[in-house]
């Protein structure tokens, strides 16, 4: 299946697999507050669609599940986090189809925040965070054993690059393989260096994975003993 068709209420497949063996799911971003259902045409949604293309892309011939969430609502709700509560119920769906394979999780802005809050899930291997809302006080404990990638563009004026910067280190002290890069030039929407986001995307996927090599600024991130500071040395995405 090549399409992406409706699985029952949060899952949306982009591409499955008849003997799965991990999957990745795509988790657009929406607004604070918004209890009105995302429209047909949801900006947010067509962004992350190259990713979903990428992706599939990058694990191509691996029996890799690739799927997106489909959210209930446009908004993260407050201590609702509606957003989170239907990735992880995206996340039942799959164990369902698949059984329990290791995922990685992409979130672009409120995805970014609902990919992580649902790491809580023993299915959930890895995310990679795009330009991430990271508020303070974002809960890290379940993040032991994960390992993050986070990327943030220097020009965002959306969401903070210093918030995710500051959820990966609370991450790495509780256990987490963590890291936080800067794309230089890339704005929130990604849309400014669009084609290094997608790559990078990508090949962290796919080494999250294991079915490639991390890129190597994300390999010297991974090794190094702290996080440095948005744009600090050797973070820098060119």
């Amino acid at each position: 299946m090549d399409e992406t068709a409706a699985r029952p209420d949060a899952l949306l497949l982009h591409r499955t697999a008849a003997s799965p063996r991990a999957a990745v799911l795509v988790l657009h971003g929406g607004r604070a507050d918004g209890l009105d259902a995302p429209p047909p045409w949801n900006l947010p949604g067509a962004r992350m669609r190259p990713y979903l293309r990428a992706v599939a892309r990058a694990t191509e011939d691996r029996d890799v599940v690739v799927g997106a969430v489909r959210y209930r609502y446009r908004g993260w709700n407050g201590v609702r986090g509606d957003a989170a509560r239907d990735a992880e119920r995206a996340l039942e769906e799959l164990r369902a189809l698949a059984g329990p394979v290791p995922v990685v999780l992409v979130g672009h802005s409120m995805g970014g925040r609902a990919a992580l809050r649902a790491a809580v899930d023993d299915l959930v291997t890895g995310v990679v965070g795009l330009a991430p809302w990271c508020p303070p006080g974002e809960p890290v404990d379940h993040l032991r054993g994960r390992r993050l990638v986070l990327l943030h563009g220097d020009r965002d004026r959306m969401t903070d690059p210093r918030g995710s910067w500051e959820l990966a280190v609370r991450a790495r002290a509780a256990g987490a393989e963590s890291c936080h890069l800067t794309v230089a030039g890339g704005d929130h929407a990604m849309l400014r260096r669009a084609g290094l986001w997608h790559t990078r995307t990508a090949e962290s996927v796919r080494g999250l994975l294991g079915y490639g090599p991390l890129p190597d600024v994300v390999t010297r991130a991974l090794a190094r003993a702290d996080v440095p500071p948005p744009g600090g040395a050797g973070t820098l995405l060119r």
